[in-house]
């Protein structure tokens, strides 16, 4: 009796012991090749002919390009875990949500004329976009401010999108030319810069109210914007003047103006926050800043039409999207000495990566 119970349920038990194996080393694999392509440090690049271009980081190569060239792609951010790339697309008038894993596009919210420039914050995306502006690209030589009437043009929007539902749950009016997007320390404020009314906008996060505009110097058209990492300051790049300007985040008080070369827009700190990178892009340099002085200690030659930068996770690197180059160029984020040029991207927009690092499109 005891022999044949054993031979009944031995094969019984083995059975189940050897599927619950193979179910739990299915799991196992799955999580490794999720958490492998988690892990795989990339780079995406917004090309406004091409699509949206992926270098491999430790490669430092272009391995694939996301299919949405004809949208005109520009601005772009990444979701919290990367899964889900967010790019805002001129000639469609839409935001298009990207899996990262496949390449396709898997969601398309509208949001109006010329949507231009992208930040994820706290589960939703802040698109600007611009209903009085034809949104081509500027022409190689073309001067900031030429031919502009902002004034009888209509102020730009920034759509909220929720990205739980994928809907633009509001939309705030802006100033003329809304540019870049920054968020305070404790993330209650959101801070625009106005380019055609030379200000800077702040407003709540959640309800989109106003609560104040800062005023600039006439003429500067301000583009970029940065928080300091102790949060104390903002920086703001002035590209019709060469300047950048440090404003007090407390008293929204400009405490400092600092030359920089010609054409100042895309302005990040570095990631141990001791240095300040603005990208001087009609001199076609980055330059170098002391993060606390604003001294000023380098300059970086590059490619033409540079508007946008970003380091590598590791920080050991800084990428620089360069539109009139068709190229991202590598730099050594310490001595600043070329490593190469990564071509096949005809009007390099912008530049964020994965796992998320700082630069002048995102923050982190």
């Amino acid at each position: 009796m005891l022999e044949t119970r054993f031979r009944n349920t031995t094969p019984t038990r083995s059975l189940a012991f050897a599927v619950a194996t193979l179910a739990t080393a299915a799991t196992a694999f799955a999580l490794a090749a999720s958490t492998a392509y988690a892990a795989a440090p990339m780079a995406y690049v917004t090309s406004e002919k091409a699509g949206v271009g992926v270098i491999d980081l430790d490669q430092m190569t272009l391995t694939k390009t996301f299919p949405v060239g004809a949208d005109g792609p520009r601005g772009l951010s990444l979701n919290t875990d990367g899964t889900r790339l967010l790019v805002a697309n001129k000639n469609t008038g839409d935001l298009a949500v990207i899996d990262t894993a496949s390449g396709q596009v898997v969601q398309r919210v509208k949001i109006g004329k010329n949507p231009e420039y992208v930040r994820v914050h706290n589960g939703f995306a802040y698109v600007t976009y611009e209903p009085g502006e034809d949104g081509g690209p500027p022409a190689a030589n073309a001067k900031p401010g030429a031919d502009d009437d902002d004034a009888n043009k209509p102020p730009a929007q920034i759509a909220i999108v929720d990205m739980k539902t994928w809907r633009v749950i509001r939309s705030v009016t802006s100033g003329h030319e809304t540019e870049g997007i920054e968020f305070s320390r404790d993330g209650n404020m959101m801070l625009v810069t106005n380019e055609g009314d030379d200000t800077v906008s702040v407003y709540h996060v959640r309800t989109g109210a106003p609560v104040r505009t800062v005023k600039l110097v006439a003429g500067g058209r301000p583009r970029g914007i940065r928080l300091s990492p102790d949060g104390k300051d903002y920086v703001v790049t002035l590209e019709s003047l060469s300047k950048f300007v440090v404003i007090d985040a407390r008293t929204y008080q400009v405490t400092k103006t600092v030359d920089t070369k010609l054409g100042p827009y895309g302005v990040a700190f570095g990631p141990d926050g001791k240095r300040l990178f603005v990208a001087a892009a009609r001199d076609r340099t980055v330059q170098v800043f002391d993060g606390h002085s604003y001294e000023h200690l380098a300059d970086v030659p590059v490619g033409q039409r540079c508007w946008h930068f970003s380091f590598t996770p590791d920080g050991a690197k800084l990428l620089v999207a360069c539109g009139r180059s068709d190229a991202v160029y590598v730099l050594d984020a310490q001595s600043y000495q070329p490593i190469k040029q990564i071509g096949e991207l005809p009007l390099a927009w912008g530049i964020v990566t994965y796992p998320h690092s700082d630069g002048s499109i995102e923050s982190h």
